[in-house]
């Protein structure tokens, strides 16, 4: 079926990236049938989420309980970091079981709830892209500018708290959009959470908001990391240690799991953002093939939420041990005291310290 005719294409699949309307189904004719993919997210989505939700549920409380109560080492930039990552990946991950639902029997939530659902999945979003860049920023002083480092410890903590600030604030006005178009629209008997966009001269505010997500949420950091860890990985094969093969192991992980995850994603989005310029893709098998990989590569992106603590916390050696280190303390003492011992641990640099330069990547 060709939908060269079709004045504007309504996918209810889903209330991300892919979901934009302009007018309400009951006014379009000759559209696609998209059912097949409706059900197959409703098959895809459930299983696949609940898996990241447990993963990232299970790592990212451990990373937040080791840092505000068992040993309290919020000391340098990237504790603060990696706290705030944290944090925004389990908010994160607080929207998926909404998402999971919405996947099974469409959106029963209201409207009120819809906003804040798209919105605050948005604002995590981009606040978790924007501190794995400051995370980048920090190593590349930690080990680039060691001596610069050094002189402005004390500083760049308050710096790095301020950054945080600003993170959650830009991340906030970037999800502005979600606020303001999301809508709970029905579609065949079904309702579904999206974004309606007003009609506007060729879908003007669709495309500035995918390239502002493109832009902010995926080029951005890319470049700011693709930056930071050359320099950092020219540092350290200079270095005579031989801890810098780890350490280049830990920066080719980071990188390429961010790459992994997030391309397929952005790259979609940037075949929408020329879709909704100018219409290219008519064919009707072609429209579900692209809304069908839509769903997977969304899904890939969405695994960033559950491997963040294992990249940036878990695979440190100073983190690993302490974690190791209060396991035994807890198994030992769980009929005297209990917990109470943990805080006897004698406190070390936390990882990725800002003293430290090739131990600061290593596994």
């Amino acid at each position: 079926m060709d939908v060269r005719n079709v004045t504007m294409e309504t996918d209810y699949s889903e209330y991300t990236t892919s979901d934009y309307a302009d007018y309400d189904t009951t006014e379009i004719t000759g559209m696609c049938d998209k059912s097949s993919v409706r059900e197959f997210r409703g098959h895809y989505e459930p299983p696949l989420f609940s898996i990241i939700f447990i993963l990232g549920a299970v790592g990212n409380l451990m990373v937040v309980w080791i840092y505000t109560t068992v040993r309290n080492r919020l000391k340098t930039m990237t504790d603060v970091y990696l706290l705030n990552l944290a944090v925004a990946d389990l908010l994160f991950l607080c929207m998926l079981p909404f998402r999971a639902v919405d996947a099974i029997r469409g959106w029963n939530f209201g409207i009120s709830l819809c906003k804040m659902v798209a919105a605050v999945y948005k604002i995590n979003f981009f606040s978790s892209m924007f501190l794995l860049t400051c995370i980048s920023i920090d190593r590349y002083i930690a080990i680039v500018q060691v001596i610069k480092a050094q002189n402005l410890k004390k500083k760049r903590l308050f710096y790095s708290k301020l950054a945080c600030l600003g993170v959650w604030i830009v991340s906030t006005l970037l999800a502005l959009p979600e606020f303001i178009f999301a809508q709970v629209k029905q579609n065949q008997g079904q309702s579904f959470c999206i974004l309606v966009y007003s009609n506007n001269i060729n879908n003007w505010t669709k495309i500035l908001v995918l390239c502002l997500q493109i832009c902010m949420g995926f080029c951005f950091p890319l470049l700011v990391m693709f930056f930071c860890y050359s320099v950092i990985i020219r540092t350290l094969l200079q270095a005579k240690s031989f801890e810098k093969h780890k350490a280049l192991r830990v920066i080719f992980a980071v990188v390429f799991v961010f790459i992994l995850s997030q391309l397929p994603y952005n790259s979609l989005l940037i075949v929408e953002a020329i879709q909704a310029a100018n219409t290219t893709i008519t064919d009707c098998n072609t429209v579900i093939g692209f809304d069908v990989a839509g769903q997977v590569a969304k899904s890939l992106a969405f695994t960033h939420a559950c491997l963040n603590p294992f990249l940036y916390v878990f695979i440190g050696v100073r983190f690993r041990q302490d974690l190791l280190r209060i396991a035994k303390t807890c198994a030992g003492g769980l009929g005297k005291g209990g917990l109470n011992k943990t805080q006897t641990i004698p406190k070390r640099p936390s990882v990725m310290s800002d003293t430290d330069t090739t131990p600061a990547l290593s596994i």
